[in-house]
């Protein structure tokens, strides 16, 4: 705000005062007569958040994607909040308010307990600054973590802005936002919308388009190519298009990705493919031609024709329009279900067991597909549990039925193989069989599981005998499954092995062969034996 009022006053006159009233746009305010937002639509706790900020003396407002939700006619699905109050400020005026994020600093105020608590996002009205005549920062977040330490604003030699924690005004605040649509503040309690960019008009027009010159925009934060395509996709249905000027830079830009920090990218990804729009997402990618973005995104560029693929993204698209949570680690699963299953029926042709070789197919595949910004935290340890949790789905007998029910994960890995029956990977009566016995009760559960018995071939038929698969005994599979319940990471370092069963007593050996029918888990998943959350300040 200081430099552009000593750029007014002494640098250029009045045309530098006109530059500037073009840059920040003109406030203009529109009553519940013109903008015909529902105060019903509208998250009590976002209306609480800012009428606690309100109290407290600081200006407060809705912001963002929701606002633009509400224009529509939509109930959003998360709620922002901009204020002038400081992160520090903000912090102080809930118990439970944490603030995050280092590039932009944000407060994140939570309601609720455990699993079903919800995040209002709070930032700060941010300061413009011409980044185009900043000083810069040789490198980015990686090669210039002591330059960037105590710096609150830094832009690094690409032009990208790596810090940005300089507070301002409303009105600079939304010259720093990206879309028209998306910088429009709505107070909840007078029911007043404030639009500096014309963002009413836009949404009127049903067009997507850029504050300010899209080019230097997209050299700020790259990530706006795929916040583009993003919103193109999910406004698409609605008419929406992107504006031409808007569009045209977006080939170009996406080169810029490549200085994104991977986990942010990564995060950027899961969003495209989560916010209930995926197959319409992937459709715009291929049409704008920005291929080469993230090796993941273009792996789902890629098999989104495929009918596992395609029913999981279609999946992924009802839960969210229905209000139904949705994992990443599960649509991840279903993406890269087609290289685990080939490397674990490969290992399985050369005479490994089950649960072995499909540990190592799982392992290969997180090397060369995932890498370490997932694979080895919480993230893989959940696509590992539903990946193992397949062969499993075949043992019908005994406790494991009772003990897989169980599982924390148990209803993602139920809803992978409903899709893997989908595509005919697997015979209905497998998944029929599961979801009665995960809604029955006791008795009934023992019911179904002396059914399956009875249905089970005796003996191993002809079919079974000509199997090129290895049979895993009783013993070997009661291990595995051993190891899968101590949990995802324990299993790795516990799996069912012919040295670990060649390592028993004889007579036990013996003993366990003889008393039961041996077991045939296909690396397939077909039975045999019997049928079957960015710390970014622009809201979406």
């Amino acid at each position: 705000m200081i430099k552009t009022l000593i750029y007014n006053l002494i640098g250029r006159g009045r045309g530098a005062a006109a530059h500037a009233r073009q840059r920040f746009g003109k406030r203009v305010e529109h009553g519940p007569q013109t903008h015909g937002i529902d105060p019903n639509l509208v998250d009590e706790r976002a209306v609480t958040v800012v009428r606690t900020l309100k109290s407290a003396g600081y200006d407060a407002y809705v912001v963002g994607g929701a606002v633009r939700d509400l224009l529509l006619g939509l109930r959003p699905k998360d709620f922002d909040v901009a204020t002038s109050a400081t992160p520090e400020q903000v912090k102080a005026l809930f118990r439970r308010a944490f603030i995050v994020g280092r590039r932009f600093r944000i407060v994140h105020v939570v309601f609720g307990r455990g699993r079903q608590h919800d995040v209002i996002e709070v930032s700060t009205f941010r300061a413009f600054f011409d980044n185009t005549s900043e000083d810069v920062v040789a490198g980015n977040e990686r090669t210039a973590k002591e330059e960037l330490q105590g710096m609150k604003h830094a832009v690094g030699a690409t032009g990208r802005v790596l810090r940005d924690n300089v507070w301002g005004s409303q009105e600079e605040d939304a010259a720093r936002r990206d879309f028209t649509l998306n910088a429009m503040y709505y107070d909840p309690e007078t029911r007043m919308l404030v639009d500096y960019h014309g963002g009413m008009t836009d949404v009127k027009a049903k067009l997507i388009r850029m504050i300010g010159d899209p080019v230097q925009r997209y050299r700020e934060d790259p990530v706006r190519v795929l916040r583009a395509v993003r919103f193109a996709a999910k406004l698409a249905k609605r008419g929406f298009r992107l504006d031409a000027k808007t569009a045209a830079p977006l080939a170009m830009a996406k080169a810029w990705l490549s200085d994104i920090p991977q986990s942010r990218l990564f995060d950027e990804m899961l969003k495209f493919l989560q916010t209930g729009h995926a197959l319409d997402s992937v459709a715009q990618v291929k049409a704008l031609g920005l291929g080469g973005i993230d090796s993941l995104l273009d792996l789902a560029v890629e098999r989104a024709h495929e009918p596992f693929v395609k029913a999981a993204l279609r999946d992924t698209d009802r839960r969210v329009a229905e209000g139904k949570p949705v994992a990443p680690s599960f649509l991840l699963a279903c993406l890269l279900w087609q290289d685990v299953r080939a490397g674990w029926q490969e290992r399985m042709a050369r005479g490994m067991y089950t649960f072995p070789a499909l540990n190592e197919a799982i392992d290969e595949i997180f090397n060369a597909r995932v890498g370490e910004i997932s694979g080895r935290g919480k993230l893989g340890a959940e696509m590992r549990e539903i990946w193992l949790m397949q062969p499993r789905f075949e043992k019908r007998s005994g406790k494991s039925p009772f003990s897989l029910v169980r599982q924390l994960r148990f209803r993602a890995g139920l809803d992978f193989l409903r899709l893997r029956a989908e595509v005919h990977e697997v015979k209905d009566e497998y998944l029929n069989w599961w979801q009665a016995f995960s809604l029955a009760d006791e008795a009934a559960r023992e019911d179904l599981i002396a059914q399956a018995r009875a249905e089970q071939p005796r003996g191993g038929s002809s079919a079974r005998r000509r199997a090129p698969q290895p049979v895993l005994d009783e013993a070997a599979a009661t291990q595995a499954e051993s190891a899968f319940d101590e949990g995802p990471l324990e299993s790795e370092r516990r799996t069912a092995t012919d040295d670990e069963g060649a390592a028993m007593p004889r007579k036990r050996r013996r003993r366990h062969r003889g008393g039961g029918a041996r077991r045939n888990v296909s690396g397939s998943g077909e039975a045999e034996a019997a049928p079957d959350v960015d710390p970014h300040p622009e809201s979406e």
